[in-house]
């Protein structure tokens, strides 16, 4: 079955997660993506280790680059940056996630990949974005969490440690950002013929993970509350609790909701007392989120009502009224209680790789028609030198493979 991208030639020189995540998402839907490494070794990806196996194609690298082509080249070098140029004049995008200015050394910049193909999509991912005075400025993931207030939105309250989110979010975030200003850029060229440069940084990514309360602060100049483990609504309901079994999450959001979690903890009297809620709002035809008066008062009700109950009896007794509730799970149980189970759809994505299988969450969406998982996995470094510059009508590849 045909993809969504097939005929889409991308050449990748990015590396670690950001940019390798975006051109996977290329890869898996059809795009014929050959990443660029150094031949020193490739990137660092390739260095983690799985147990005591001696492979350049740990399953961390899968995970990343599975469906794309391997080409080994310095481009640090004369030769190398020149077949690189050559390549480029063969395909549609060009990702890069150097900083600022690396890349130009070595004439692989936007400026000079479209005075070589004026209609590409060339996409560079950066930490800070290509000009002001901290575009230069290396990233990682934590410290961009640091620098964009991500630290002190994340944690209970305003007294508490700076708390960061406990995966890689702004890279994973940024790289299918990229991906999406890519496709949104190839649509636009097939329509108008023109290609486009695209900015995506780690720190762009982050305020949009932080959407509803950037706008606000944008705004109101008001610094967001850190809501620990409450719902962003602020409904007294929309929170965590402590359970006889572990703790669950519940979001009563709005007054039939509250009315129906009350009735299930016995503690009905909450929604007509003037000292627990605004009872004008809770009462309004037009319903809204339930807003506390005394919101310590209505917590510690609903907490010490909990904290009599099984966290997994009360997950089933509040959805089964139309209450979303969610006992905290750890990230292996959940999988293991979903994943080809009847419970709800994951696409996951098998790769075999190394005599095994790499597993991975898939695309985060589904196609109705699509082609599956891409037909071959992860490339040993520089695996498709031979057949990618073959192609190549270049005196630069020629007095290379005659060496």
């Amino acid at each position: 079955m045909a993809k969504a991208l097939d005929g889409l030639r991308v050449l990748d020189l990015s590396h670690v997660i950001a940019g390798p995540l975006a051109s996977f998402y290329l890869a898996q839907m059809g795009a014929e993506v050959i990443k660029i490494e150094s031949p020193l070794g490739g990137e660092v990806m390739r260095a983690q280790r799985d147990g005591d196996a001696a492979t350049d194609t740990p399953d961390g690298f899968v995970a990343l680059n599975a469906g794309k082509k391997s080409l080994a080249i310095d481009i640090r070098t004369n030769e190398g940056a020149g077949i690189v140029r050559e390549l480029a004049k063969t395909v549609d995008v060009f990702i890069e996630n150097f900083r600022p200015g690396v890349v130009k050394k070595y004439g692989l910049d936007y400026a000079s990949i479209a005075a070589l193909k004026s209609d590409i999509v060339y996409c560079s991912i950066s930490g800070y974005g290509q000009e002001g005075e901290w575009s230069g400025r290396g990233a990682y993931d934590h410290v961009v969490q640091a620098l964009t207030g991500m630290m002190l939105v994340t944690g209970n309250g305003e007294d508490d440690p700076p708390v960061k989110v406990g995966f890689p979010v702004i890279d994973v975030a940024v790289g299918m950002l990229s991906a999406l200003a890519i496709v949104s850029s190839i649509h636009r060229r097939d329509r108008e013929g023109k290609g486009q440069y695209v900015d995506a940084s780690m720190a762009q990514a982050a305020l949009a993970l932080m959407y509803p309360l950037t706008s606000s602060a944008l705004t109101t100049g008001k610094e967001p509350e850190r809501l620990g483990n409450r719902g962003y609504s602020g409904s007294p309901t929309a929170d965590t609790y402590q359970c006889t079994d572990g703790w669950l999450s519940t979001a009563a959001n709005t007054p039939p909701q509250f009315r129906k979690l009350a009735r299930v903890l016995g503690v009905e009297a909450l929604c007509s007392d003037a000292r627990a809620l605004d009872l004008d709002v809770f009462n309004a035809p037009n319903g809204g989120f339930v807003v506390a008066r005394d919101l310590e008062y209505v917590r510690g009700q609903i907490r010490d009502a909990f904290r009599l109950r099984s966290a997994a009896d009360m997950e089933t007794q509040l959805n089964a009224v139309g209450v979303p509730a969610a006992r905290v799970r750890r990230l292996g149980e959940f999988l293991h209680e979903t994943v080809g189970m009847d419970k709800l759809t994951l696409p996951v994505l098998d790769f075999a790789q190394n005599g095994r299988t790499v597993k991975t969450a898939g695309l985060g969406f589904r196609f109705a028609e699509e082609g599956g998982p891409s037909a071959h996995s992860a490339s040993s470094l520089g695996a498709d030198n031979q057949e990618i510059l073959a192609k190549l009508d270049s005196d630069l590849w020629k007095r290379a493979r005659a060496r």
